[in-house]
């Protein structure tokens, strides 16, 4: 009798698996270039506008500060040879001073533009995902794979491909079309 439940039970089990292959077809496994995504989207140049003005001015401010301080050691180098040594050591440490402070500032701006371009690419990410996950529950799809060319995906149907209906529902969407 165990011998027979058995049998029944693999016999269940392969019909099982068998019917889960059967019943889902080879485009429920779909997938969209995520580089190909975010190039193509629209509102990635927007942002990408917005964020180079604006690391443009951060940039030119800290230009137009070390151009100062290169102006002062010019001046300083020109004038030392009639300072007195008090007057010398004051001026030597008021521009080390400056330097330091410019070398701190200019990290802060580099800091601050690293994250400014982290915050525009999670936007852009994020428009992305959501429109995606939409797309799916409007399409019908159980998944949707994200490749972005590191190896995640080594190969898929021209079929499985859906990177270009969703970048132009995606602009689309964004263009309010």
């Amino acid at each position: 009798m165990n011998k027979l439940t058995l049998l029944l039970s693999i016999i269940a089990l392969v019909a099982s698996i068998a019917a889960i292959f059967y019943t889902s077809s080879e485009s429920d496994l779909v997938y969209v270039d995520i580089k190909k995504l975010v190039d193509g989207y629209a509102r990635t140049e927007v942002e990408r506008e917005a964020f180079n003005k604006k690391a443009s001015t951060l940039k030119a401010n800290v230009d137009s500060l070390l151009v100062n301080w290169q102006d002062e050691l010019k001046a300083y180098e020109k004038e030392r040879s009639t300072m007195t040594q008090k007057e010398l050591e004051l001026k030597q440490q008021l521009l080390q001073n400056k330097q330091q402070q410019l070398n701190n500032y200019q990290q802060a701006i580099q800091k601050q533009i690293q994250e400014e371009d982290q915050k525009m690419t999670q936007t852009v990410v994020n428009d992305i995902n959501t429109y995606v996950k939409e797309y799916g529950k409007r399409k019908g799809y159980r998944i949707i794979f994200g490749a972005e060319g590191s190896g995640n995906i080594m190969y898929a149907q021209d079929v499985s491909d859906l990177t270009q209906d969703v970048l132009e529902g995606l602009n689309a969407e964004f263009n309010g079309k």
